[in-house]
């Protein structure tokens, strides 16, 4: 039970106003509630020179309060309107605290807002005594000519010190904010403070600040000092014993006078009708088909124009595998190198940058910078969230193993071919290893960019998660070109040239793509007319996408990345899908290795797709303020360590190496059959 003594106050009024020299004494009749035994009131006197009008009374104060507990001091203007404020100072052992009655604080547009009822937590020294009496001074003034009638209170606050794994509610205005103590218990290096509220709105901020005086608990300097985020109905930081020498940290929540930093509308100016922030999303990954006019082909049977080839009913992987092999494989070798030096160049800024980011973010407390899960958010170090990077290690270990089985079969083909051996020389689809060399690079470098991206998650970084995810469903769609089409594939630079055109537009989806009918009409067209070149390139069969330009206009996605992505992935398995049908369809059969890999890599797929689809919901809270992308926080599913978007990590890189694999072994049963049997497709 709270022990309050109430106290109220009415100045007496001087009936003439003093010179400036004369000195005078303002002394006011202080009448006391009823009072506690931990809880005395004493009456003092106020001295001071007066240049106009003076009222003032000191009260002391003696409470007696345990480890646990707090105190708080509230005053309520009870006046309808005073001239002059009422100034209240509180004079602590070792802090000063002041603020006056009305309180003004300052909004957006420098609009004010006035507050009659006021309530702030005192400060607590350290102590090591289980109960100690405090002793402090409240000075009330003010150069108001008429009488002014307030309510000053103190009382103690009961559950000042937070406990572990313990829930408990309180209130808060702008006028009033709480704060309470929290110290680690033995053998607790970590904590995760949350805070709930039940109502989307008004706007909050929380904050860890570290155990001194004064305490920053109003709106206009809750940033100064610790670590804060905004929040509407949800908010979590992770807290560290190492942060704070005392072992001990304060929870501030302050309640902001206005929620525009919470995605909340304008309280005084009209607003256009609210809808939900959008960016364009179409996306192109197509197979580049490229005949390389300044190479020659050479037939057996027909020495004439290419178009004339063309018209023979059934083609075969003999009639485009014509070219020079060690002129092929040194072509195809251009893939690998170029995508290592993309990924140098392209890595170096990006670590840099979100360095950076997490730099700031740990000096300046100001945890609204990155989007993290603050729910299943576990340090390490300067890193915020560790748990989100270690996932990552999973695309570059399986990238690492494919480039191993890769070189393994690359050794075994190049002893194949000195020994001349006749199922290499002129058995099966031309095994060529530089796209599978330039995959397991890609999906090395898929890890480590989403390593770095998730250092410091926000909209401006997705880029940096999915740049390569473009660049792993481009080659796999030009390898399952080339198997049957190997002489005229894609040159690596063409192929890179137009993947890095899909990210150009990604980026400028990301910066003005948001709700810009313009850009989605350009776009648009650009995306027809590209389906229209690149379809007429492709050899014996062209593929339309005009109804995805079409749908990408009329309906706008929400996320542009997020939906270039889906797209990508979505082609890709549809293309395995077509490659697989028409391999049934040909007579050609599967073997068990690839049997067992496609069926494997389906239902990886399966669920990865699961969680990408909840992952993606998730990532469209990037364009939402940082307060109301905290709604969508969600606790550990994994160990108590991982959550879903680590769960989209594993499965995802896990379904990518099975994807390889069948890419890998699924002609593995040509190997004996002569390539003038092999059809084309």
């Amino acid at each position: 039970m709270t022990t309050r003594s109430p106290a109220t106050t009415r100045p007496s009024t001087p009936t003439t106003t003093p010179s400036p020299e004369t000195r005078h004494e303002c002394i006011t009749t202080l009448t006391t509630g009823e009072t506690s035994e931990a809880l005395t009131l004493t009456h003092s006197v106020c001295v001071c020179v007066c240049l106009s009008v003076c009222v003032c009374l000191s009260v002391c104060v003696c409470v007696c309060v345990s480890q646990t507990e707090g105190v708080r001091v509230s005053v309520e203007l009870l006046s309808e309107s005073a001239p002059s404020p009422v100034l209240f100072v509180v004079r602590q052992k070792q802090a000063v605290l002041s603020f006056q009655v009305p309180l003004i604080l300052r909004g957006l547009y420098q609009r004010k807002y006035q507050y009659t009822q006021l309530g702030r937590t005192l400060c607590q020294p350290p102590t090591k005594a289980v109960a100690e009496t405090q002793f402090f001074f409240v000075d009330v003034s003010t150069l108001s000519s008429a009488g002014v009638h307030y309510q000053l209170r103190v009382s103690r606050v009961d559950s000042f010190t937070l406990q572990t794994d313990k829930k408990f509610s309180f209130n808060a205005t702008p006028s009033q904010p709480q704060f309470f103590r929290y110290v680690f218990p033995e053998g607790v290096d970590t904590v995760i403070v949350k805070v709930n509220s039940q109502k989307n709105f008004p706007c909050s901020v929380m904050s860890i600040q570290d155990i001194q005086c004064p305490v920053y608990d109003l709106d206009n300097n809750v940033a100064f000092i610790g670590m804060y985020q905004t929040m509407t109905t949800t908010a979590a930081i992770t807290v560290q014993r190492k942060d704070f020498p005392s072992n001990s940290f304060y929870v501030v929540v302050v309640v902001k006078t206005e929620d525009e930093a919470c995605g909340g509308p304008l309280r005084f100016y009209p607003l256009l009708p609210e809808r939900s922030l959008e960016s364009v999303g179409r996306s192109r990954h197509e197979s580049l088909s490229s005949v390389e006019e300044d190479d020659y082909d050479t037939l057996a049977d027909i020495d004439s124009d290419k178009n004339i080839v063309r018209t023979k009913k059934f083609l075969c992987v003999s009639d485009l595998a014509r070219k020079d092999k060690r002129i092929l494989s040194k072509k195809y070798q251009i893939y690998f190198w170029n995508i290592a030096t993309i990924a140098v160049f392209y890595a170096l800024p990006v670590i840099q940058l979100v360095i950076t980011y997490q730099t700031v973010v740990n000096v300046t407390g100001n945890q609204d910078i990155c989007y993290y899960n603050f729910l299943c958010a576990h340090p390490l170090g300067a890193l915020s969230s560790f748990n989100n990077i270690l996932s990552n290690l999973s695309y570059v270990l399986l990238g690492l193993l494919f480039l191993l089985i890769i070189l393994q079969r690359d050794i075994l083909h190049n002893r194949a071919l000195e020994r001349n051996e006749n199922t290499a020389l002129e058995c099966g689809i031309p095994k060529h290893f530089g796209l599978y060399y330039a995959m397991g690079t890609a999906l090395m470098m898929e890890g480590l960019l989403s390593a770095c991206y998730h250092v410091c998650p926000n909209y401006t970084n997705f880029q940096f998660d999915t740049s390569f995810m473009y660049m792993i469903a481009g080659l796999c769609m030009l390898k399952l070109y080339q198997k049957r089409h190997p002489d005229i594939n894609a040159s690596a630079y063409s192929a890179y040239a137009c993947l890095a055109a899909v990210i150009f537009f990604s980026v400028l989806g990301v910066v003005f793509g948001k709700g810009n009918t313009a850009f989605w009409i350009v776009f648009s067209v650009i995306h027809i007319l590209a389906t229209l070149l690149l379809s007429t390139q492709l050899y014996y069969m062209g593929r339309w996408r005009l109804g995805e330009a079409a749908y990408g206009l009329i309906k706008r996605p929400s996320d542009f990345a997020s939906y270039l992505l889906a797209i990508a992935i979505c082609n890709l398995l549809l293309y395995f899908a077509f490659y697989i049908i028409m391999k049934l369809r040909s007579g050609e059969r599967i073997q068990c290795l690839a049997l067992v890999c496609i069926l494997f890599t389906a239902v990886v797929w399966g669920f990865a797709l699961f969680f990408f689809f909840q992952v993606m919901l998730i990532d469209l809270c990037l364009q939402k303020t940082p307060a109301e992308s905290r709604e969508h926080n969600r606790e550990c599913i994994l160990l108590s360590f991982f959550d879903d978007h680590d769960i989209w990590h594993f499965l995802s890189s896990i379904a990518m190496f099975g994807s390889f694999l069948v890419l890998l072994t699924m002609d593995d049963d040509l190997d004996t059959v002569q390539r003038d049997k092999i059809y084309v497709f």
